[in-house]
């Protein structure tokens, strides 16, 4: 984000002299995207940043996947893969599990109680919607409270942590980039201001308070990394808490934005997905669909059209409200669906007619569209309602 911020205790000119109260020197850390050439964050550390005691190979959590063969729109019930009491003790990092991925992004899921260990993510931007309960996220930049509707988009290499909190489980559906993701490019100036036209401003975002000074030695930091298939685990242990930023400043940092905030655009006739954009990312891009007066044409038809999404694979997650054009589908709160490029999709039968006259949608989803196919990680295939594919043909499927 080109927003500047400016937290704690910096010296008046970069790369100078910034001394503590005893005399000694605090240590700047540059932080920054693409090689210099683009958004940074100058931070002053009590410690040195680079030094660490230990490092080991960290197990990643399963993220194999396995091709949508054969090619069939799916709905996936992500609710199921946390039943009970099990989040009380799962937390948001290792707790995760994969749902869809392909070289550009993948799409997780997780109910968390405990804390999380520290961590970063090395191969790129997460953006984390927050689809209920409350957390702390933790980072070295300072905390941001977030609950229910909140985007948070946490740079590369930010060293955070998640801490839940209330008796509730915080559910979270967790898109790990391998780049940067950045507010739709359209929305931007050339400097990097939102526009007018854009669905959201600046005053909309939410960046941390703090600093957030922490005690420690001998702290173990999870790093998600680049490796040898795509994504690899290192485990550190620093001789100092990370935490340990006494001031910090520029246009890179973790930010949150409430869903709840978004401006919807809406016409007199129905509007194509683009005009629900949110986010964008190597490949892909992020949506949402909100609460909000629909089209109003007097001879409209308020659902989707049927569309060919031939570029694309359409990932929708189900996250309030009633979405009309799924009616009869069986996808309900916490569900998925992916609708693959190559199959042609819209309303379930009878949502057409049953449409027209609406003037509102109570509805609230997040779409992630991936310009590469995605493939299933064992989140899927675990949740999986193998009857969905049927349901535009009045259930009628393969013969048993």
């Amino acid at each position: 984000m080109a927003h500047y911020r400016q937290l704690g205790s910096i010296p008046r000119k970069r790369h100078t002299q910034h001394r503590t109260p005893e005399g000694g020197l605090y240590y700047e850390e540059l932080m920054g995207e693409e090689g210099f050439f683009s958004d940074s964050s100058l931070l002053y550390h009590k410690g040195i940043p680079s030094a660490m005691v230990d490092a080991t190979p960290w197990e990643l959590p399963g993220l194999a996947t396995t091709p949508n063969l054969p090619l069939k729109p799916r709905h996936l019930k992500l609710h199921e893969l946390f039943p009970g009491e099990e989040w009380k003790n799962t937390d948001a990092v290792t707790g995760r599990r994969l749902v869809l991925g392909n070289g550009d992004v993948r799409i997780g899921y997780v109910a968390a109680g405990a804390p999380s260990a520290l961590y970063r993510n090395g191969l790129g931007d997460e953006c984390v919607y927050v689809e209920s309960g409350t957390a702390t996220l933790e980072t070295v930049f300072g905390s941001l409270k977030v609950g229910e509707g909140d985007y948070v988009i946490i740079p590369r290499a930010t060293t955070h942590r998640w801490v839940p909190t209330g008796d509730a489980p915080l559910r979270a559906y967790c898109i790990e980039a391998n780049s940067h993701i950045t507010p739709a490019r359209r929305y931007l100036s050339k400097y990097g201001q939102l526009l007018e036209h854009a669905p959201y401003c600046e005053r909309d975002l939410r960046g941390p308070v703090g600093p957030l000074l922490t005690e420690g030695t001998d702290v173990e930091i999870l790093v998600k990394h680049r490796g040898p298939n795509g994504v690899a685990g290192t485990r550190y242990v620093v001789p100092h808490h990370p935490f340990d930023v006494v001031g910090w400043d520029g246009c890179l940092y973790p930010y949150a934005f409430n869903v709840g905030d978004y401006e919807p655009i809406t016409g007199r006739i129905h509007q194509p997905p683009p005009a629900h954009q949110v986010f964008e990312g190597e490949n892909f891009v992020i949506c949402n669909f909100v609460p909000r007066k629909v089209d109003y044409h007097p001879l409209s038809i308020p659902v989707p059209y049927y569309h060919s999404n031939v570029d694309s694979d359409e990932v929708m997650f189900y996250c309030g409200g009633s979405y009309e054009a799924r009616k009869g589908s069986g996808i309900g709160q916490g569900s998925i669906s992916l609708h693959p490029g190559g199959h042609t999709h819209g309303p379930q039968p009878g949502a057409y007619e049953r449409s027209i006259g609406a003037e509102f949608f109570d509805e609230l989803a997040v779409m992630v569209d991936t310009f590469r196919p995605l493939e299933l990680g064992e989140g899927a295939t675990a949740s999986e309602d193998p009857k969905y594919a049927w349901t535009w043909s009045g259930g009628r499927g393969p013969a048993q």
